[in-house]
């Protein structure tokens, strides 16, 4: 594409001063995912900006309507679930077999063979949300020999079935009785702060909650004080309320629990696709036919 420069930023603008100060010279801006909030604050101040291209289909970090009124077209990009269904069991299995502390203590001459794994054959999975990513997740559980049961506000017994999974009575119901809890819900207004002091109360202290969803669909605050109290067995976290973390954060220092900086969707198939369609999105756009509009 000859009739664009190309500049790349690897730093991550700490406040919205900081991006338009960056971005306010260009006409095309791609963003990944949901790392960069453009707001109607970013977006007013961003004259020159024509094309706006997030990866994936999905963003609840852009204003979409800002963006209107300021004549931004924006536009998304192709994106597989394979990637995060492949890392919830990444963190699910390093909480299981305790994979971090025991590679720590490898390296640094610690004890050998410190942790008691915990099995997964014939325990209990239980997904929050049983979509695109949730049904994939759900079949490796039922390939490793577990109970997997589901439960989310419109699910039905029928949907469940169909995966093979069984529904789950209540919310409260699959908290209570699974082993191992996994997040795969869309964020809104009914699903944030979904499970809450109450809920995390219900899991059983040798139980693991992961979520690779959305950070505000559990409350942070409410997870980092069952870890540091012991009413959990362990939590994986990928989605966090602030990115990237601040170094003085608690969740960086909190016991029990196994964090990664984001990754669930950052695969090298996910970048071709991302990148490969964010060309095509600018040069359809310079030829007046934008593709994969979104908002």
């Amino acid at each position: 594409m000859d009739r664009v420069e190309v500049v790349g930023f690897s730093e991550h603008p700490a406040t919205e001063d900081e991006l338009v100060a960056a971005v306010r010279d260009f006409d095309i801006v791609v963003t990944l995912r949901e790392r960069v909030p453009f707001p109607a604050s970013v977006l007013d101040r961003l004259p020159r900006l024509k094309l706006l291209v997030a990866s994936g289909m999905r963003n609840s970090v852009i204003d979409f309507a800002s963006a209107r009124a300021n004549g931004v077209t924006v536009c998304g990009t192709g994106s597989s679930p394979t990637p995060p269904v492949e890392l919830t069991w990444a963190l699910l299995l390093g909480l299981a077999r305790g994979i971090a502390p025991e590679s720590a203590a490898m390296r640094s001459g610690g004890p050998w063979q410190s942790t008691v794994g915990a099995d997964l054959h014939g325990r209990r999975l239980g997904l929050l949300g049983l979509g695109k990513i949730g049904s994939r997740v759900a079949q490796v559980g039922l390939a490793f020999g577990m109970d997997v049961v589901a439960w989310s506000q419109n699910l039905t017994a029928a949907r469940a079935e169909k995966q093979g999974v069984q529904l789950a009575d209540s919310k409260d119901e699959l908290l209570s009785t699974s082993d191992f809890v996994s997040v795969h819900l869309v964020l809104g207004d009914r699903t944030r702060g979904l499970v809450g002091p109450s809920e995390l109360a219900l899991m059983r202290p040798s139980s693991y909650l992961v979520n690779t969803s959305r950070a505000a669909i559990v409350d942070q605050d409410a997870l980092l004080a069952a870890l540091h109290a012991g009413r959990i067995a362990g939590a994986g976290l990928d989605v966090f309320d602030i990115e990237p973390l601040p170094l003085d954060h608690p969740v960086r220092t909190a016991p029990r629990l196994l964090a990664t900086p984001h990754l669930g969707y950052v695969s090298r198939a996910n970048y071709r696709t991302y990148y490969g369609d964010a060309v095509e999105n600018i040069e359809a756009f310079l030829t007046g036919s934008p593709v994969r509009r979104l908002g």
